[in-house]
C-alpha cells in the first residue's frame, strides 16, 4: 500500500476515494497471498520435521508458486484491461491495481519467508 501511495505521490496524482478503494483491495490481495504462502509452510513444517527450516520454506513458496503466478496475472490482465478502456473515472483505480499487484506479488513470494525467517523463525512443531 505505501508502494501505491508513495508513487501515486510522485506522479502527482490525487487521492481520493478510488484511490482508497484500490488501497483497501490491494491490502486484502497482497495479505491473502502472504496467508497462503505461511499456511503451506506452516503445513510444511508439521510433514516435513527432518528437514532445515530453509529447505521447508524454499519448498513451501515452490508449491504455491503457480496459484499465485495464475491468480496474479489474471488481475493483473483485467486491471490492465481497466486501464485501457475504463474510462478516465476507472483509470486512477485500474493504475493502483496494477502497481499494487505486482509489488504485493513480489513481497508475498519474496519478501514475507525471508523475514520471517532472519526474525528468528523457530520451528514450532520440532521434536526436543
Amino acid at each position: 500500500m505505501l508502494a501505491v501511495l508513495g508513487l501515486f505521490f510522485l506522479m502527482g496524482r490525487e487521492i481520493n476515494l478510488i484511490l482508497i478503494t484500490a488501497l483497501l483491495t490491494i491490502a486484502g490481495y497482497s495479505l491473502t497471498d502472504t496467508v497462503v504462502v505461511f499456511d503451506r509452510i506452516r503445513e510444511n513444517l508439521k510433514t516435513k520435521q527432518r528437514e532445515n527450516l530453509e529447505t521447508v520454506m524454499n519448498s513451501s513458496v515452490n508449491e504455491v508458486l503457480s496459484r499465485t503466478i495464475i491468480t496474479s496475472a489474471t488481475v493483473l490482465i483485467t486491471s490492465v484491461a481497466l486501464f485501457f478502456f475504463g474510462g478516465e473515472v476507472l483509470h486512477d483505480f485500474a493504475l493502483a491495481m496494477i502497481i499494487g499487484v505486482i509489488v504485493g506479488t513480489y513481497s508475498s513470494i519474496f519478501v514475507a519467508s525471508p523475514v520471517v525467517l532472519l526474525w528468528g523463525g523457530k520451528r514450532p512443531f520440532a521434536k526436543k
